[in-house]
């Protein structure tokens, strides 16, 4: 990426800018106030029992990493999904193609810019994810694991804005667009799946039956499939290995049903990446397309 010239200049721009600083303590100032009033709150319960729960501290690094999650993939849609509309708008993308640089070079140098942003973001937050060290529970495999969740959800967040930017022309539609593909992958999937689940509650077994899922148990089914694509699922079974909680029948059942849960804990988060990285290269080849037939 040193070579691509449009890596290159994002980058230097990013860097001579005021964003470069502000953005990141506005992100880590969030996670820091959180995770300090939240430790703050448990410190004074300690005080007041004389008793110290340490899986309160384990709850609070699974809280903020949580809330790192949804920042992170709210916030790769609104830096990727002006890319290339914004040079449209700006009248410098048709300069753009008429240079050797191939519509590869300008779709991959300008995700690849803001997806070194979000790492740069993510990797200046393991200081305040570090004080879990403090109290134990928490290794750095387990914040490798969960780097590598942050990247899978960026890149295809981004790749959605990247692409939605290349096929309209106006950033805010661009902009809107990006977050309705993004919510139908993470809201969409999920409401289906529950969907199903309160049609086998509620009478519909009868149906179910007759889509071939049988009804020996209360699950949604071939549905859940549709959760391979949904980022948030992949996340949420990565927090609950970190924390020992996989054979846990709350949350897990509101989310994934009554299934074979061996099933799901041996290789769904290995799928899952692979998926969504598959999913990635399908949105890039999209975005590129929409350029090369543009350049035409």
């Amino acid at each position: 990426m040193k070579q691509n010239p449009i890596y290159r200049r994002e980058t230097m721009v990013r860097a001579r800018s005021f964003r470069l600083a502000l953005v990141p303590l506005m992100f880590n100032g969030i996670l820091a106030l959180v995770a300090l009033l939240n430790l703050y709150s448990t410190l004074g319960q300690v005080k007041l029992t004389a008793e110290i729960q340490y899986s309160s501290f384990l709850n609070l690094y699974m809280f903020v990493a949580v809330l790192e999650f949804v920042m992170v993939v709210f916030l790769m849609p609104a830096m990727t999904a002006g890319s290339i509309s914004g040079e449209r708008e700006r009248r410098t993308l048709e300069l753009m193609l008429t240079t050797k640089m191939t519509p590869a070079d300008i779709i991959t140098g300008k995700l690849v810019a803001s997806l070194s942003m979000v790492a740069f973001l993510v990797v200046s937050s393991f200081p305040v994810m570090a004080m879990m060290f403090i109290y134990g529970g928490v290794t750095l495999w387990d914040m490798g694991l969960l780097f590598l969740c942050y990247m899978t959800a960026a890149l295809l967040a981004g790749s959605i804005g990247i692409c939605c930017s290349a096929v309209f022309k106006k950033t805010t539609a661009a902009t809107v667009a990006s977050y309705i593909v993004l919510g139908i992958l993470v809201a969409g999937t999920w409401v289906a799946n529950q969907a199903v689940l309160y049609l086998h509650q509620w009478g519909g077994e009868a149906w179910l039956v007759s889509a071939g899922q049988g009804q020996a148990a209360e699950h949604s089914g071939r549905f859940l499939y549709l959760l391979l694509v949904n980022p948030a699922a992949t996340f949420f079974l990565t927090m609950l290995r970190m924390a020992g909680q996989e054979q846990g029948s709350g949350l897990v059942l509101r989310i994934f049903g009554n299934h074979n849960m061996e099933g799901i804990r041996s290789g769904w988060v290995a799928g899952s990446i692979v998926i969504q990285v598959v999913m990635t290269g399908v949105f890039l080849w999209w975005a590129v397309k929409a350029l090369e037939k543009g350049r035409r």
